[in-house]
């Protein structure tokens, strides 16, 4: 075991590792998710004219799916040398895989100009930015708990998955922005390139500033113990950790899709469901997401006095009520709208429990990879699949989203259960700095 001591507080050091982690993660995010807000345009400039628009959504958002899909490989190979050559040269280079693709794209010419090779283009930087977004994640929860006192992570976890999010809340606000001082037309001619720049050029920034950030004392005294893993560190997980990796799995689920319901898809919900205006639901929705990044921090402080095993409980079933009654009673009136999201988003902020878990389920040698591992195959399917399944679900209640929701409220309470017990027996749950 390392000699630290456990219980002290977070330091000026630890605080410029943890803003820099986060910081460089809500730009990440940025870069991967601003791609949405645009689609409509990026579809009419990069397919054919003449093909219907049905076709031209579904080849557009099947571009953005593709990112999704690119997470697991390229999470699993920067993973790979993570556990081998260190935790910062990865961290490093995720945030520059994910800028240079995001300026490429602001820059990219669109099929007026270069035909077909306009929109196969767009799908290979999508790709690169799969990649980036499936090793960014993964590696800056390994990076800061592997930085902070035992006593800490938690909090640690909480405040860099709150920062994460926070690259969503970014790119609705420039968007917003966007949309607001442009018209439709100055928009398509060139304005949707600005989100991109501004994404390629700040991440470029954050990369130059990660530079001041240190290995991890965890790996740098693997590499003293000559500890690393000898064998492929993804044959280890697969082979040993079977368990950790369905937890994680689950967990997984639990954030994405609860992200995916009550915050990315909730707003469209409600204007096609009750015709609220745009403007209102997407005001909310903001004020959701604020609460969500206060909900994350709560769960992680919750985590270092409490434990993991009892803030996933209590954060279920607050999940459970307040994601019900938002959804049964957001129409009723705006105070209602406004309210019932807020605490809904809140309630949500229970996710920024799950990497605290992750990271303490797999030993060091290997954590990099069983998380890149679990988290982003778990994304690809559950991230990809819940709208789908939400809407079809639609057909058969009109409450379905909340259903959905309430099923995963069920799935964090009994894995809650679960870990209560598994901490009694000292199983699964382990230090992180050995």
């Amino acid at each position: 075991m390392m000699n630290q001591t456990q219980n002290r507080r977070l330091n000026r050091q630890d605080y410029k590792t943890l803003s820099l982690a986060a910081l460089g993660g809500a730009l990440e995010f940025y870069d991967f998710i601003i791609f949405v807000f645009f689609a409509a345009v990026i579809g009419e400039l990069f397919f054919p004219p003449d093909i219907p628009d049905w076709l031209r959504q579904l080849q557009t958002f099947g571009i953005f799916a593709a990112g999704y899909l690119a997470r697991p490989l390229g999470g699993i190979v920067m993973a790979h040398f993570g556990d081998r050559v260190g935790r910062k040269k990865m961290f490093s280079l995720s945030i520059l895989l994910m800028a240079l693709p995001t300026l490429a794209m602001g820059a990219l010419p669109d099929y007026e100009a270069i035909g077909i090779t306009a929109p196969l283009l767009l799908l290979l930087l999508r790709i690169l930015q799969g990649a980036a977004i499936g090793g960014e994640v993964p590696g800056a929860w390994v990076f800061v708990a592997e930085h902070v006192p035992e006593k800490r992570i938690g909090i640690a976890c909480g405040t860099l998955t709150a920062g994460l999010t926070a690259g969503i809340l970014l790119g609705s606000l420039v968007a917003m922005l966007i949309n607001t001082l442009l018209s439709p037309q100055a928009i398509a001619a060139g304005g949707w390139r600005i989100p991109f720049f501004l994404g390629g050029a700040f991440g470029l920034l954050a990369m130059y500033l990660r530079r001041w950030l240190h290995e991890t004392p965890v790996f740098r005294e693997l590499q003293a113990r000559k500890a690393l893993s000898d064998a492929l560190p993804l044959g280890d997980v697969l082979r040993n950790h079977k368990r950790a990796v369905g937890i994680s799995m689950l967990l997984t689920w639990l954030l994405s899709a609860c992200i995916v319901v009550v915050i990315l898809m909730a707003p469209a919900l409600l204007q096609k469901q009750y015709a609220l205006p745009a403007a209102l639901t997407l005001q909310a929705n903001s004020l959701a997401t604020i609460m969500l990044l206060l909900g994350c921090i709560i769960a992680g402080l919750s985590v270092d006095r409490l434990g993991a095993a009892k803030t996933l409980t209590g954060g279920s079933l607050l999940l459970a009520l307040c994601s019900w009654i938002f959804f049964t009673s957001a129409a009723s009136s705006v105070t209602a709208l406004f309210v019932t999201w807020a605490l809904a988003g809140f309630s949500v902020g229970v996710v920024g429990v799950v990497p605290f878990i992750m990271v303490r389920a797999f030993p060091a040698a290997i954590r990099f990879t069983g998380i890149s591992f679990s988290y982003n195959l778990s994304y690809a399917i559950f991230g990809g699949l819940t709208p789908v399944c939400v809407t079809l679900l639609m057909a058969i209640s009109p409450l379905a989203p909340a259903w959905y929701v309430l099923a995963l409220a069920l799935l964090g309470l009994i894995i809650g259960l679960w870990l209560s017990r598994a901490e009694r027996r000292g199983s699964l749950l382990r230090q992180v700095n050995v």
